[in-house]
């Protein structure tokens, strides 16, 4: 996508649409004010007789506006002029897109930018006009047979600014927004792709190609055979149901010299059925979701190196199916980590903790500054926080603010969980060092609890995305998140936005 700046009016620019708001009681906003101006008072009119709204997300397209060079203008509801914030920005926006997306329009021009967005500035404006528009266009269509519907031929996006002094923040921000785009759509095709055909091997290949497509990104895949050579008895023991064989991906990307790294660390669970401890029948289907951990570090690996960000940054994946078997680990089989620690596996759908404790392990040998898991890890996140807010557990008080507060300026949002020692005492174990799972009081928590037996002297944090991942219902498909809070993190460890 191609993006361009301009101080023009908006009733000047020759384009195929422009984006126009108006708050609730007439209230114009900047670009709807030129627009009535060059039309000889149309918009106040068109309000005046209810044929255009200020509730926000509504939408009218006209055509052919007389004084108007754009071939469309859509004139979207911004609500109340008080509280128009980046929420009801990219609500409006979205709107906007919806609206238009079926038309012909190439080229169009934001001028909601100019609106006086609340604890926002012209880089975050443009960011979210990216992220916004690609993710209303994304569709997710690979599967279906047939013809393909034509999308809308959007190529080339206008974001108005005020003065010529805001180009280089703006664009920028479009640089930054279309990179988390594309990252997110990656995210949600690696989620939305059945299990049979997003097994771990394709996950690998998925690595392997981001590797070969930029200069400072290496991956390496290490088979079953390597893992058991490394002790890793707790993630084999998830994948011993099943017939796909697991990969544990090591993506390394390389552009701040002998930095040391920053580490995410994706649960790769590409179908879980819950093993032998089976889940429910209804909407087990979704469990395809279960390695958006995965896709979302990899998706961000590509967004890092699409920029070249001065950063070092390495993304493990373990990656495997939980399946029930004659092979299958059974309630109550011991097992030992990589880290030499005996889990009793109580229940055998406790698996991304099992799978996530080595890959931890692993990650001591790059020595990193910070680790970072993220996991569709419990549903007891989903009943704590619902769907809105990622959960952030933490040892690093510091870690877990700069984390929380990254969601907050990517409008990705999350929320810290308590990680008391007290929750650990519930995986006490009779037969081993302790359990894989701790009882349904505080289940998120006692979750990262357990993860957190193989992280000391690091600087760690578990991210739990049940809740967010991924959106059911009618609107059934995966999210993109968190790539935008994950990448928001390390743009900050690169210093200041020019």
């Amino acid at each position: 996508m191609r993006y361009f700046t301009t101080t023009s009016k908006a009733s000047r620019r020759a384009v195929d649409c422009v984006i126009v708001g108006i708050y609730e009681r007439g209230k114009l906003g900047a670009g709807a004010a030129d627009i009535d101006s060059a039309s000889k008072g149309s918009i106040k009119q068109l309000t005046r007789n209810g044929d255009i709204s200020g509730q926000l997300g509504s939408c009218t397209v006209l055509t052919d506006v007389a004084g108007v060079r754009a071939s469309r203008v859509a004139v979207v509801g911004l609500g109340k002029f008080s509280s128009f914030g980046v929420k009801q920005f990219c609500r409006a926006l979205r709107a906007a897109i919806n609206a238009i997306s079926k038309s012909n329009s190439r080229q169009i021009l934001n001028t909601l930018t100019l609106e006086n967005v609340a604890n926002t500035d012209p880089y975050y404006l443009a960011r979210h006009t990216a992220q916004t528009i690609a993710g209303t266009l994304y569709r997710f269509t690979e599967m279906k047979s047939g013809r393909k519907k034509a999308g809308m031929p959007l190529n080339k996006i206008g974001l108005a600014i005020a003065k010529r002094g805001d180009a280089g923040r703006t664009m920028r921000g479009s640089e930054h927004g279309d990179a988390i785009a594309s990252g997110m759509s990656l995210a949600k095709d690696l989620g939305n792709l059945p299990a049979n055909v997003c097994t771990p091997s394709y996950l690998a290949r998925t690595a392997q190609r981001l590797a070969r497509e930029h200069k400072y990104l290496r991956t390496r895949v290490l088979n079953e055979t390597e893992m058991k050579r490394l002790g890793m008895h707790s993630l084999l023991s998830v994948t011993a149901g099943s017939n796909e064989p697991a990969k544990f991906i090591v993506m390394q990307y390389k552009g701040a010299g002998r930095d040391k790294p920053v580490v995410l660390v994706g649960k790769g669970v590409t179908f879980d059925s819950g093993g032998i401890s089976l889940k429910p029948g209804p909407a087990m289907d979704e469990m395809k979701y279960d390695m958006c951990g995965a896709a979302s570090v990899i998706a961000t690996m590509a967004v890092i190196a699409k920029l070249k960000l001065p950063v070092n940054v390495n993304v493990v994946v373990p990656a495997v199916e939980n399946l029930p078997s004659g092979r299958a680990t059974k309630p109550g089989d011991i097992v030992k980590s990589m880290s030499g620690l005996t889990i009793e596996i109580l229940n055998t759908d406790a698996e991304g903790r099992l799978i996530l404790c080595d890959a931890l392990t692993y990650s001591r040998r790059f020595k990193p500054d910070v680790i970072i898991d993220v996991a569709t890890l419990t549903g007891a996140c989903v009943i704590a926080l619902g769907h809105h807010r990622t959960a952030v557990m933490s040892n690093n008080d510091d870690l877990a603010d700069s984390i929380v507060a990254a969601g907050e300026s990517s409008h990705d949002k999350a929320w810290r969980l308590p990680l008391d020692e007290e929750y650990a005492t519930q995986l006490n174990s009779n037969f081993a060092d302790f359990a894989n799972v701790g009882g349904r009081d505080g289940g998120a928590i006692t979750a990262a609890c357990f993860l957190g037996k193989f992280t000391d002297g690091m600087n760690w944090a578990h991210l739990d995305i049940a809740g967010t991942a991924w959106k059911s219902g009618k609107q059934k498909g995966a999210t993109g998140r968190p790539v935008p809070m994950l990448t928001e993190f390390l743009l900050a460890r690169c210093g200041p936005l020019p």
